[in-house]
């Protein structure tokens, strides 16, 4: 898959088109199917499949003082489920606030007409773009007509009774649900991060942790996970705490991985998280005993819940 920054560097062998648009956080469920549909149509047509979104997200641009900004996937792992979907090049359009003046009509005539000689574009029912959010549906028919591409909508996809968005699975997230989320994502949410120096209470208790320093904004709430583990492309079982270990009264966040089977030396080495499950709430435990037999049964859980080594789910 190719990928492109900036609209100057389109190779010549991306024209005649077939593209969607968006910024595709998460690559969820329902983005999954405007992506498939693309490829499908694209190899119909004998075009290449072109997803364009833009970097910086908008919305860090546009509001730079909402902070933190949970982006569920990094753009390493959004090119990397996007060149797995089969696309045939990722282009990236540089955000900022002087390209956010950028009108609808200019867009689609510089970009979508004369640089790319677009066949056809899939939307999400629920895309707007340019300067007044005017590039809706109806505007890319209209003009669809006038320079000669075709236009699809996509509807939006449920999961039971929940409408699949990337605003839902952060809801999920914050709160935890870690299984909704996967629900929704399609797979498990991922979480990388470099092992850090912590202070070694693990250890001391029996049950060494690896301590990380997230990658991302987005960290599930606080509690206990059954996770996955992927360290230099081996996969292992891990019992996750994300909290302020509140037996010990720390004040700070940390996010720390107890890898079962596992005792290697980590420290600075990178790994990837993959939540499989919530096990429980943070709790305050009266003694060190008491946190003991409560670790020895998350482990125990997880062992149940993650019956092999390997794969991506329970």
């Amino acid at each position: 898959m190719d990928v492109i920054r900036g609209s100057e560097n389109i190779p010549n062998h991306l024209r005649c088109a077939v593209v969607t648009l968006g910024n595709f956080d998460g690559i969820h469920l329902g983005h999954q199917l405007i992506i498939r549909r693309l490829v499908a149509e694209a190899r119909r047509e004998n075009c290449p499949a072109v997803v364009i979104s833009f970097d910086p997200h908008p919305k860090m641009v546009i509001h730079p003082e909402r902070r933190p900004f949970y982006l569920i996937t990094s753009l390493a792992e959004k090119t990397r489920l996007l060149e797995s979907l089969g696309v045939d090049a990722f282009l990236l359009i540089p955000f900022s606030l002087e390209y956010a003046r950028t009108t609808a009509e200019e867009f689609v005539r510089g970009l979508l007409a004369e640089r790319l000689h677009i066949r056809k574009i899939i939307i999400g029912h629920d895309t707007a773009f340019g300067r007044a959010m005017e590039g809706n549906e109806a505007f890319l028919r209209d003009f669809g007509k006038r320079l000669g591409f075709s236009v699809e909508v996509i509807d939006a996809v449920r999961v039971g009774d929940t409408t699949v968005s990337s605003t839902r699975i952060r809801e999920a997230l914050l709160a935890g649900d870690v299984r909704l989320a996967a629900s929704l994502l399609g797979r498990p949410y991922t979480l990388g991060g470099r092992v850090i120096p912590g202070y070694r209470r693990g250890t001391r208790l029996g049950f060494p942790t690896a301590n990380i320093s997230p990658e991302k904004e987005l960290v599930p709430g606080r509690g206990v996970y059954a996770v996955r583990v992927l360290l230099e492309g081996a996969m292992h079982r891990g019992a996750l705490s994300i909290g302020v270990n509140p037996t010990f009264t720390d004040q700070k966040r940390s996010v720390e991985v107890y890898i079962l089977d596992f005792a290697e030396e980590i420290y600075g080495r990178t790994l990837e998280l993959l939540f499989i499950d919530r096990l429980r709430d943070e709790i305050r435990f009266a003694t060190p005993e008491a946190l003991i037999a409560q670790i020895e049964r998350d482990i125990a859980r997880v062992r149940e819940l993650l019956t092999a080594p390997s794969g991506t789910g329970p």
